[in-house]
């Protein structure tokens, strides 16, 4: 590598891109950063990140370089990708975005240039999809003209300690010399290490497994708490006891949304089934989190007439839309499924969140946001645990015998009439 020569590029300036390119800057590299959204780089370029993943003196005093004009890619020789792969209706890998950034940089790349893929994929991707595809656009030969490397990203959204720089990176490349150079660019920039993985194909699995790994175990205190509902058992306190054994995994409850641990093993079952094999535990996991939004909104109805509530025009209040505490992102939000439930039983659903983008959230999912809670709720759901919640006064928009209900455990037990 020649920092004074090598130009990276970075596509895509999302809650993965974007803190990419902040820390190479910081390491003097000269970086790139495209986006096809022209909106997001005008942002940037006024100091501005509204995933909140940056914060606005690093997008200041950084020098990365942003655009929307696709031309300026031509000056990188370092490509590194990392646009969303999400899943589409039938709930199959969406590789249009991926698709397309790989024949975007196919047009610019020269003879001798790296294009690196930090996306989570299925085992085999990068090689047998997108290769080809930077071939065809190209016009140049995989391994001889361009090479390629896979380095997944570790991103946890909202996550102000664990970052970039602090995480184990994993790496790898085309060949035994590019894996060596792709994992001296990461190494220059992780503090936590790096971890250099023997092929693509290994660097992608191990990626795919680590959230399949967290859908799991979620799905397994999911089904506990389903059980448990049914003995009366307070599921949190079962969990709290069981947690006093040295080796028993601090797991909770809830639900399963965003971009990552909600949607990574699709990927995974669609590769194993065109293989011919069935999946039956990762499926099984996964329809249990799929279907916890449906059980918590009956849950909550049962709860609202026990206390005599006449459930038709009823009101609620939910707390919370972000996939996660303190972070604005709505990728694949959970909370959806509760609110939408609600109302097929009739009830009037009022959604506060002051972290989530209201124009985002009704352009998505058909909701519009409330500025703040106005009256009274026969039924208050804390959905996600922002910090902001903590104040909140409960008792102030609570009905006579609301059910205050907590997915998240987040608000005194005392002010509550149930939790997952």
């Amino acid at each position: 590598m020649d920092k004074k020569k090598d130009i990276i590029a970075i596509i895509g300036l999302g809650y993965v891109g974007l803190p990419l390119a902040i820390e190479f800057s910081k390491k003097t590299f000269n970086v790139l950063g495209y986006d096809i959204d022209f909106n997001r780089v005008k942002e940037l370029n006024d100091g501005i990140d509204h995933t909140n993943e940056v914060s606005s003196e690093d997008l200041k005093s950084n020098k990365v370089n942003y655009t929307s004009s696709e031309k300026d890619l031509i000056t990188a020789n370092i490509y590194i990708i990392t646009v969303p792969t999400p899943i589409d209706s039938f709930k199959q890998p969406d590789l249009k975005p991926i698709k397309n950034a790989s024949e975007l940089v196919g047009k610019y790349i020269s003879k001798g240039d790296l294009v690196i893929y930090e996306s989570t994929v299925f085992p085999g991707c990068t090689e047998e999809i997108c290769v080809p595809i930077l071939e065809e656009s190209s016009n140049m030969t995989f391994n001889r003209d361009f090479f390629c490397g896979y380095s997944p990203e570790r991103i946890n959204p909202g996550d102000k300690i664990r970052r970039v720089h602090n995480i184990v990176k994993v790496t790898s490349g085309s060949t035994e010399e590019v894996a060596e150079l792709v994992d001296e660019l990461y190494a220059s920039i992780v503090s936590a290490g790096t971890h250099k993985a023997s092929s693509i194909k290994v660097a992608e699995a191990a990626k795919i497994i680590e959230n399949t790994q967290r859908d799991l175990n979620i799905s397994f205190v999911n089904e506990l708490a389903l059980i448990f509902d049914e003995m009366d058992i307070d599921t949190l306190e079962v969990l709290e006891a069981a947690g006093t054994k040295w080796n028993f995994l601090p797991f909770r409850p809830g639900l399963v949304g965003g971009h990552c641990i909600g949607v990574d093993p699709f990927y995974l079952t669609h590769k194993a089934e065109s293989l011919g094999y069935h999946p039956q535990v990762i499926l099984a996991g996964r329809k249990i989190n799929d279907e916890m939004g449906v059980h918590i909104a009956n849950k909550i109805v049962k709860l609202m007439v026990k206390e005599g509530h006449k459930v038709k025009d009823a009101r609620a209040l939910v707390l919370g839309f972000t996939f996660k505490e303190n972070c604005p992102d709505i990728r694949n939000s959970k909370v959806i499924d509760v609110v939408d439930e609600l109302k097929e039983f009739g009830i009037e659903v009022d959604v506060f969140d002051p972290l989530a983008d209201s124009v985002e959230v009704l352009h998505e999912y058909g909701i519009n946001l409330i500025e703040k809670p106005k009256g009274l709720y026969d039924t208050i759901i804390l959905a996600v645990g922002h910090e902001e919640f903590k104040g909140i006064d409960i008792n102030r928009l609570s009905n006579t015998n609301a059910v205050v209900y907590d997915i998240k455990s987040f608000l005194p037990k005392e002010i509550i009439t149930d939790r997952l």
